[in-house]
């Protein structure tokens, strides 16, 4: 049968521009959304990326292991976050996706100016000083105020949108993140050449949330927001009474009979059914996802590592505006992806987590050898390639392996390695960073590296190794 012209396949160009296209003409609810979501995007990265390094260089100046406490610091948010999103996830369907996003807005601005004030109070005084309960205290705003944000964006995309629409949500909320999380590149401007150091830098951040408030307020009205969620909720009744029409299945006529009775099963029996039907029952599932820990930890080097990994160990402008290399990840992402789905989309599964992960491990082997800057600039293309090759893989094979009418809870519990993830690496990362790239004295980059090479390669060869098993009786395609 001839595809529609909204089946037909879409060129990697045309996956990469058509988000913005839609976007061009998307419906007032998802600009409230959207560009708030892009200035976050770009708030939150920016910060980021700098959190470590205002923890170990200033807030803990002179203390030792100064890079082992930072890192525990930035792993308070990191994990803080997926924390936060589990319990506050249901607020938007309690108070409303506008009222969320406000809310978690003045979260956001509460916590960026009790970090950025900081210094303003306290001077730098060791570990337990008032100048690091104060930052915390502003880490927690933001963890509260992120759990609350992120769920309330997709969930406001989810609600503003139609069948013949979602799709197109969705991509536009993915793509502008990549986008937000392009432009820290060219926070050395703000750092180095217009002298504000990373406390002033976090104050035009600051700045920044107070726009993505203001622009959420300000276009996603309460009538905007009513009348996108009745246009939505209109589509989606005609696309199920046109499905219902084209399948020529009447509706069942109602019987009277007698209402079903209730089993009320006790606490232990909703727990021990719980506990067989869980997931991690499936043990190849179970394996797999968590067989992926060891290379996703080149992910959380991003922002744990690459800053001052680079900053203290490459000369001239390398080192010096090290936001460029460090940051270049989602930029890459942003343009590989749709390539790289288009050109292996017919590829079996297994086979490109095993390729995507070699080639995302491998690489790492080059800031093995040496500091030279185009050792970098392989590693982050190479690396990024091999995410690109696998990361959606992922996440289809978690769909592929559920049972039927259990995708959804495949899907969450495949998350979880990820949380660990962010989890594990900070209570390694800061010794490493301490022994092998001190602030002060002789520096070793490259044992630390080769180390972390092993680990992220030893992903492939799990996968290698129990292949025959973990692929017995797969399904390959959707």
């Amino acid at each position: 049968m001839a595809q529609t012209p909204s089946e037909k396949p879409q060129s990697p160009l045309e996956q990469l521009t058509q988000p913005f296209i839609d976007l061009i003409h998307a419906p007032r609810a998802l600009w409230g959304i959207n560009l708030a979501y892009f200035l976050e995007g770009w708030v939150y990265f920016g910060m980021l990326g700098y959190l470590a390094m205002h923890f170990s260089d200033f807030i803990f100046r002179g203390v030792p292991d100064a890079d082992v406490h930072s890192h525990h610091m930035v792993m308070i948010l990191t994990a803080g976050i997926t924390i936060s999103m589990f319990f506050l996830g249901q607020v938007a369907d309690k108070f409303g996706v506008r009222k969320t996003l406000l809310l978690a807005f003045v979260f956001l601005i509460v916590g960026r100016v009790i970090i950025s004030a900081a210094p303003l109070f306290f001077e730098p005084d060791g570990l337990d000083s008032p100048l690091q309960f104060m930052t915390m205290g502003g880490i927690l705003f933001v963890v509260i105020g992120y759990g609350m944000y992120q769920p309330a964006a997709y969930a406001g995309v989810r609600k503003f949108t139609g069948p013949k629409t979602a799709a197109m949500g969705f991509a536009m909320l993915y793509a502008l993140m990549n986008l937000g999380g392009m432009l820290p590149m060219g926070s050395f401007l703000l750092r180095d050449t217009l002298g504000l150091g990373i406390t002033g830098t976090y104050w035009f951040y600051t700045i920044l949330t107070g726009v993505a408030l203001f622009s959420t307020y300000t276009i996603l009205t309460k009538r905007v927001a009513r009348e996108a969620a009745d246009r939505a909720e209109q589509e989606r009744a005609a696309n199920a009474a046109a499905e219902k029409g084209e399948s020529g299945v009447a509706e069942a006529p109602v019987v009277d009979e007698k209402p079903a009775v209730k089993v009320d099963r006790s606490l232990m029996e909703r727990l021990v059914h719980y506990i067989t039907h869980h997931p991690f029952r499936d043990l190849r599932f179970t394996f797999f996802i968590f067989a992926l820990i060891p290379v996703q930890t080149l992910f959380t080097y991003n922002w744990l590592i690459l800053p001052q990994y680079i900053n203290r160990s490459y000369t001239g402008w390398i080192g010096e505006k090290f936001e460029v290399a460090s940051n270049f990840n989602p930029l890459l992402i942003f343009i590989a992806v749709p390539i790289i789905t288009a050109l292996t989309q017919k590829n079996d599964v297994y086979r490109m987590m095993i390729l995507g992960t070699f080639i995302m491990g491998a690489p790492a082997f080059l800031l093995a050898v040496g500091t030279n800057g185009w050792l970098l600039f392989g590693y982050l293309v190479i690396m990024t390639i091999g995410e690109a090759m696998w990361q959606p893989r992922f996440l289809q094979y978690a769909a592929e392996i559920a049972p039927e009418g259990r995708t959804g809870e495949y899907m969450g519990v495949a998350q979880l390695p990820w949380f660990l993830t962010k989890m594990l690496v900070p209570f390694y990362s800061g010794h490493m960073l301490s022994r092998y790239v001190p602030a002060e004295g002789e520096i070793n980059p490259q044992g630390m590296w080769l180390i972390f090479s092993l680990i992220a390669i030893s992903t492939t060869v799990l996968l290698v190794i129990a292949k025959g098993w973990v692929t017995k009786d797969f399904k390959t395609k959707a």
